[in-house]
């Protein structure tokens, strides 16, 4: 494959693009010296051989002028291109157009039209914004683009994805702690601790212990027997399983269960552990965008609170 990979295939293209339009100049020199073969009576006696039907015949006559004109404007044209633009070969053109360039430039244009709407935003709180209809709208659309893959279009989650519409948070749910999330990431992990608790039996009577702190439908007997086995957990979720924020270590006495529910779910994580990343969009977003995000992330979480912020301002136009 190293032999395709050369500083000299610009030659053969130059060679191509030339060759091609020099073969249309000799075309149309060939047509123009081309005259129309008549008899004495005046009919045109040269054909192309061709014959349909017995006697249709396909008659070899030169192109129409206008034809030919067109075909002469084309060439002038794609000569003036060339010298102008890329084309031929390594030649960069008198302009020195890339589409590099171009989209630089666009993209410059669109970082302008954007700080002009984001301005308005940014003396606003995130609270604020979560009231702001303009924001909202932007809001919706980052959020679509951006998160909706995996959190979901209405952000209600599903496995191992978590619900962004609920009270329930792993590293807290206040404006700074969502913009910290968006901005850096998440690397939630749960190690294997089979090991730590004993058996695969003191696993799953450790399993019905964790669902009977949210209440879950349980076998009691087997929960009394896992309570010690809990020891080994609360390092990261607590002595009565409430969860840390600061470590991301999921809460265990709700009955909100991000990587599925029942006895089988819970062994088979303190069997196998769990890992879950949420990727850092510092370098897909802007700071004025993960803000307005942000506001939106919040507001589905706090629609009292959003009610009242929209109350006090007026519906606007959304910017595009």
């Amino acid at each position: 494959m190293s032999d395709f990979v050369s500083n000299g295939w610009h030659l053969y293209v130059t060679a191509i693009v030339i060759g091609g339009l020099l073969f249309c100049v000799l075309v149309l020199v060939g047509s123009a010296r081309h005259k129309v073969i008549r008899d004495a009576k005046g009919n045109i006696e040269e054909t192309t051989g061709h014959v349909w039907d017995g006697d249709l015949r396909e008659l070899n006559n030169p192109l129409p002028r206008w034809w030919v004109g067109l075909f002469v404007l084309t060439i002038v044209y794609a000569v003036i291109y060339l010298v102008m633009y890329p084309g031929v070969g390594a030649n960069a053109g008198t302009l020195g157009w890339t589409s590099v360039k171009e989209y630089h430039d666009e993209v410059l244009k669109a970082k302008v039209a954007e700080d002009k709407v984001y301005a308005g935003f940014q003396a606003e709180v995130v609270e604020k914004l979560a009231g702001n209809p303009d924001a909202q709208a932007i809001g919706q659309r980052l959020f679509l683009n951006n998160c909706a893959a995996c959190h979901g279009s209405d952000a209600r989650g599903g496995k191992s994805y978590p619900n962004l519409t609920d009270k329930d948070w792993l590293h807290g749910g206040t404006p700074d702690k969502i913009i910290e999330t968006i901005t850096h990431g998440r690397h939630g992990v749960m190690p294997p601790m089979a090991a730590a608790v004993g058996t695969s039996e003191e696993v799953r009577q450790l399993a019905n212990y964790v669902l009977s702190l949210s209440g879950s439908a349980h076998n009691s007997l087997m929960a009394e027997l896992g309570r010690d086995k809990f020891k080994a957990c609360a390092a990261c979720h607590g002595a009565d399983g409430k969860g840390n924020q600061i470590l991301g270590a999921p809460n265990l006495t709700d009955k909100i269960w991000l990587h599925g529910w029942g006895e089988a779910a819970i062994v088979d994580i303190v069997t196998k552990g769990k890992t879950n990343v949420m990727p850092a969009q510092k370098d897909r977003l802007t700071a004025d965008q993960i803000k307005v995000l942000a506001s939106y992330v919040w507001g589905l979480s706090n629609q009292t609170q959003t009610a009242q912020g929209a109350a006090t301002k007026p519906p606007g136009v959304v910017p595009q």
